[in-house]
């Protein structure tokens, strides 16, 4: 009786353990796809992502690259102060969105264009999203906002 009981506590234990490992599993094959990295543009210059990789790129709109075409396509140039990224949009762009303003975008790096299918804007005058801050921060080129 008590040899049995002992087998079926270990016959418990390996099932649970081999349901934990199936659902680990499961949930990282289901997340492959939306883990969205960040990179800065003096990431992406020194090591291009591949084409089908999708990321995050932040930093501030380049003054006087704002480049509005004849359809919805946008063109403009975010820097962190040490590179630029040529990025290329196509929608409507956030209402806060200008130049030497923080920006993030996600999309994909194809043919030395970042191809943004979503832009976000800073939020005020004084909020700066915290990927795009350390980035410049690590460029040297970071400003506190006045108070």
């Amino acid at each position: 009786m008590k040899n049995l009981k002992k087998q079926r506590r270990i016959q418990v234990i390996a099932v649970a353990a081999v349901a934990l490992v199936v659902a680990t599993a499961l949930i990282g094959y289901a997340m492959r796809d939306g883990i969205n990295y960040f990179r800065s543009p003096s990431q992406v210059a020194e090591a291009p992502p591949k084409p089908s990789e999708v990321f995050r790129i932040g930093g501030l709109v380049e003054e006087g690259s704002l480049l509005r075409g004849q359809g919805e396509t946008v063109r403009f140039a975010v820097t962190d102060g040490g590179a630029t990224v040529q990025v290329a949009y196509t929608g409507v762009l956030p209402d806060l969105f200008e130049e030497n303003q923080g920006m993030v975008g996600t999309g994909r790096y194809v043919n030395g264009v970042f191809e943004a299918s979503e832009i976000l804007a800073k939020h005020d005058e004084t909020y700066m999203p915290k990927e795009v801050m350390d980035a410049l921060k690590a460029q040297g080129v970071y400003q506190e906002p006045e108070t």
